[in-house]
Parts: structure tokens; C-alpha cells; sequence
């Protein structure tokens, strides 16, 4: 027996595109979703005066949840050859897989877990991928996911990059965090990467380089403190900036202070960035993003 669909459960697909900005653009793409029966829900967009580009991002469904998905994608394929436009449509119900890696520093590993179980980042986790052992982390639980331990020495830099692509290759991840994962990756996985691998790092840099940066802008007075994800690049931490984020602080916090100021900082602030790139908010605009928020 077949029910109609409800508006809690009709099938909802996220459209994003981004192209040379020019008139007729959203008449187009609103004209081929109505000729293929869906319904627009929600839409936003933008256009950059500066880079001359146009972003949008739009959710859409059937009224009675049967929405014919090639069809569509048949129609937004010849508006986005007329439009040179990048596009992609997708089911949030086909969730991206996710590959997280990690060094000793565990408290970004901690919250994405601890947000996933709970349903606040609809995600599948691929892989969780360490240079440091599993007996590093013997306080969280994985839940199944699978855990690769992969050490590198600067000898071994290479073939270890190796074995990170082939998990991230063979378990389908479309998503990588680096959630305080303290090894450069080289260029060549950086490109390999390009627009699907996130970074967390203190909002220091270009000061306060190297080790115990939070000790640093103590003995600096730094009035300020915050963390910023990018996506990488091969440019280090000079990536597309996602998101950011402050504390104020005063004369009275000791380093230690500063460094669990940061910590939490830094978690809130890559699942943000996470919770954008899972929900197809962010979009890539040269050296910088377009993130549609909520």
C-alpha cells in the first residue's frame, strides 16, 4: 500500500551552482525545475561584483515526492552548458562519507564523534586515519569506525601520504577533516584534495608559528584569540577560509587558560565548518568561499 508523501518527508534535493554572472540565470534554473515538476523551497544566492560571478544555492522537491531526478539533471545539464556553470544536485539523504585525521591533540576528534552520534552532523564516518597509535585515544569511542594507524618519519613522509590516499580512495571518502592532524600534507595530496579536505588551526598564524602558540601570545598580551577552518591547499593554512571565530581574554588568563579558551574554539568552530561543507552551504570563489548559512 502507497502512501503520499507529507511535507516532513518528501524527498528534499539541494541544487548549488556557480557561473560567469550574466541576466537570465535564475529565470533559467526556476523555469527547468518547474518544467520537471519540482518545487523550489528555499533559494539562495549571490553575485560577486568583484570576481563577477554568480552563486545560488537551492532546495527543492516534488509536491507528491515524485520528483524524476535523471530528467532534471538532463534539464540543468543544457542550462549549465549555456551558462558555463558548475553545478551539482544531490539527496541529503545520501550522506557524504567522511574521513578524519588526527594527531595526539584529540578534542576536535572527541566533538565531531560525539556530534555525529547524536545526529548533529549527518554524515557516515569512513575512516579515522592517526600517526599516532590507538592507544592514544583509549578514553573515546569509535563506534565501529575503522581506525588506521599511520606513523611517518620524514623518511617514510611520501609512502605513508601513500596509504592515507589509498584509505580515503578505498573507502569512498568525499569529505576530509584534518582535525588537528599536525603533519603537512605535501602538494601533491593537497591537490589531490581540492576542495574536499578542511583545516582547524589557531587564528595566530602568520604569528606566533611553530610550538605552544598559545604560550607565545600570552607572553605577547594578546587581547584576542581565535581559530579558523580553511579548506588546504598547497599553500600552508593560506587555504579558502570557511569559518572563524573569538574569545576576548584579559591579563588574568594563564597559558593554560588560553590553550582550553582555544581548544574550544577550535572545536565549534571546525563543526561549523563541517556542518556548511555536509549541507552543500559552501561554495569555492577563488581564493575565498561563499558560505550560504542558514
Amino acid at each position: 500500500m502507497s502512501h503520499a508523501a507529507t511535507p516532513a518527508t518528501r524527498p528534499e534535493h539541494v541544487l548549488t551552482l556557480s557561473c560567469p554572472n550574466r541576466p537570465g540565470i535564475v529565470a533559467a534554473v526556476a523555469t527547468c525545475i518547474f518544467e520537471h515538476g519540482g518545487n523550489i523551497r528555499s533559494a539562495q544566492q549571490y553575485d560577486d561584483v568583484e570576481s563577477r560571478r554568480f552563486f545560488a544555492r537551492i532546495t527543492l522537491d516534488h509536491p507528491e515526492g515524485n520528483l524524476d531526478v535523471p530528467a532534471l539533471r538532463a534539464g540543468l545539464a543544457e542550462v549549465a552548458e549555456r551558462f558555463s556553470m558548475n553545478w551539482t544536485l544531490r539527496n541529503p539523504e545520501e550522506r557524504k562519507r567522511v574521513a578524519v585525521l588526527v594527531s595526539k591533540f584529540d578534542h576536535c576528534l572527541a566533538d565531531i564523534l560525539y556530534r555525529w552520534r547524536l545526529g548533529e552532523l549527518p554524515m557516515e564516518m569512513a575512516a579515522i586515519i592517526s600517526n599516532h597509535p590507538r592507544e592514544t585515544y583509549q578514553h573515546l569511542d569509535f563506534g565501529g569506525v575503522p581506525f588506521h594507524h599511520l606513523p611517518v618519519t620524514k623518511a617514510t613522509k611520501m609512502e605513508q601520504e601513500a596509504e592515507i590516499w589509498r584509505v580515503i580512495r578505498d573507502t569512498g571518502a568525499d569529505l576530509v577533516v584534518l582535525a588537528r592532524y599536525m603533519q603537512v600534507l605535501s602538494d601533491g595530496l593537497a591537490a589531490k584534495l581540492v576542495g574536499r579536505c578542511i583545516n582547524i588551526h589557531h587564528s595566530f598564524l602568520p604569528g606566533f608559528k611553530g610550538a605552544r602558540p598559545y604560550h607565545q601570545a600570552h607572553s605577547r598580551g594578546v587581547k584576542l584569540i581565535g581559530a579558523t577552518a580553511h579548506f588546504v591547499t598547497a599553500d600552508l593554512d593560506e587555504g579558502p577560509i570557511i569559518e572563524q571565530d573569538v574569545e576576548r581574554i584579559s591579563h588574568n588568563d594563564t597559558p593554560d587558560d588560553l590553550v582550553r579558551q582555544g581548544r574550544d574554539i577550535e572545536r565549534r568552530v571546525l563543526s561549523r565548518a563541517l556542518l556548511w561543507q555536509l549541507e552543500d552551504r559552501v561554495l569555492l570563489n577563488g581564493s575565498r568561499t561563499v558560505v550560504f548559512r542558514n
